[in-house]
């Protein structure tokens, strides 16, 4: 092509203008490469797939959620968002929550509710506590036509993370006990894939004394860490379900000393109750007031910055004895 486009006798006025259009462009593809239209906003955009997705979060709301791109992507390069409440200047917060939801992208619920969470905050935050909330930890999981437990690489997040014995631990464990299943897969290396390395680097960075991560649909609570679990969050009642290898609890929990409540939601497709959406937060905003950071974590944390790179204790935690606990 010459970038000369012919004009047939009995065009309409909107043809011509969309050929007149085509002309203007083929240079630029003569050039060595195709035009494209500069892209929205990554945030923008992965709203609009939200919302799309998910029949419990609108584009709107999504979008008035105040959230921005991370900089960091998945497998499959899309952009995940995070929503930052720092306290007011000059008031100092209790705590730093970091609250995640989506880890496995076939808990639509684990998403939802923590964009019901963050309206909460939006319209009630005084500065008490510091919070960092990822409402969708991995959106090629979620936002594909057919919704799946691992990311864009088939790799189960929740057994990627860099525990103490992985390259032993973690294989045997997805062929003795998961016989091989791919929703269950810890990938081919610690670390491999890029939600992991985000999530790694978003608690390096922002050092949270309580990590919250919201899962389902066993309708539990689950916890690994130095302060006592929390009893009940709404109808979520303690019930612990031992360590993973390469679990979020075990990377972050068990040999990191911070607290991590996972919050399993009765089911993965449908909503828990307002009630009991207001209920969870009511419970888990009162316990993390209470209980979090205790004295020794702290005294933990600095005996840690005080320790040569590369050597980490071990830390006891409930989980280690692979209990499960009767229902409070």
């Amino acid at each position: 092509m010459n970038g000369v486009v012919a004009i047939r006798p009995g065009t309409t006025r909107s043809g011509r203008a969309l050929l007149s259009l085509a002309a203007l462009l083929l240079p630029l593809c003569a050039q060595g490469g195709a035009y494209t239209i500069p892209a929205r906003d990554s945030a923008e955009r992965q709203c609009h797939r939200i919302g799309h997705k998910l029949g419990s979060v609108s584009i709107r709301e999504c979008l008035r959620a105040g959230l921005v791109d991370s900089g960091a992507r998945s497998a499959n390069g899309q952009a995940i968002l995070i929503r930052r409440f720092p306290p007011p200047a000059g008031r100092r917060p209790k705590a730093r929550v970091l609250l995640i939801g989506g880890i496995h992208g076939d808990e639509f619920s684990s998403v939802s509710i923590v964009f019901k969470w963050m309206r909460i905050i939006k319209r009630h935050h005084t500065g008490l506590f510091h919070w960092h909330i990822i409402p969708l930890a991995n959106p090629d999981g979620l936002l594909r036509r057919h919704s799946r437990r691992v990311n864009g690489h088939g790799v189960d997040l929740n057994r990627n993370f860099p525990t103490r014995g992985w390259s032993e631990q973690s294989r045997r464990y997805w062929i003795r006990r998961t016989h091989r299943d791919p929703r269950r897969y810890p990938g081919p290396a610690a670390a491999s894939e890029p939600e992991t390395r985000a999530l790694m680097e978003e608690i390096a960075r922002f050092q949270p004394d309580v990590i919250i991560s919201v899962h389902a649909p066993y309708g539990i609570l689950d916890f690994d860490g130095p302060p006592d679990a929390p009893r009940r969050f709404g109808y979520l009642h303690s019930r612990l379900l031992g360590t993973y290898p390469g679990s979020l609890g075990n990377y972050a929990g068990v040999e990191r000393h911070i607290p991590v409540v996972t919050m399993e939601l009765p089911y993965a497709g449908i909503m828990p109750p307002p009630r009991e959406i207001h209920r969870m937060w009511r419970d888990m905003v009162r316990w993390i007031r209470r209980n979090i950071p205790r004295a020794d974590t702290l005294r933990f944390r600095a005996r840690q910055h005080d320790r040569p790179a590369g050597r980490t204790p071990r830390v006891q935690s409930r989980t280690d004895m692979a209990t499960v606990r009767p229902t409070a």
